[in-house]
């Protein structure tokens, strides 16, 4: 079974950083990339961010060189440190075991879908 268990989320000022957990269990990072994603009311869910259990790092245009992704093996915890925090940066934030689907650019699917709680990330002006 799929357990994914996402926090950190919170009320953060424009600028500002914060760091997401994801602990997760039910498959093998091995086997899988684990990835982000996010979504806002009314809008679809999107990609931002996975890794792989050998370090491999990918990230959406829109978070690139202001989110880095990491990971604990040993504790099945994948983190997501935000910095430069934008509006458009509110969301539920979800994590879940993702592969790539091979188009250009390549776009990054759900393994299971399977989903978590999400935890919510509010950016203020």
């Amino acid at each position: 079974e799929v357990q994914l268990v996402e926090s950190g989320g919170d009320l953060v000022q424009l600028g500002g950083s914060l760091r997401l957990s994801c602990v997760y269990s039910g498959f093998s990072f091995d086997d899988y990339n684990v990835g982000w994603f996010r979504q806002a009311p009314g809008k679809e869910r999107e990609g931002v961010s996975s890794i792989r259990s050998d370090g491999e790092r990918f990230y959406e245009d829109t978070v690139k060189g202001r989110f880095i992704i990491s990971s604990d093996y040993a504790k099945n915890t994948v983190y997501l440190e935000m910095n430069n925090l934008k509006l458009e940066d509110t969301a539920v934030y979800y994590c879940a075991p993702t592969y790539y689907v091979h188009t250009v650019p390549p776009r990054m699917v759900n393994a299971f879908n399977v989903w978590g709680q999400g935890t919510q990330v509010t950016v203020s002006s």
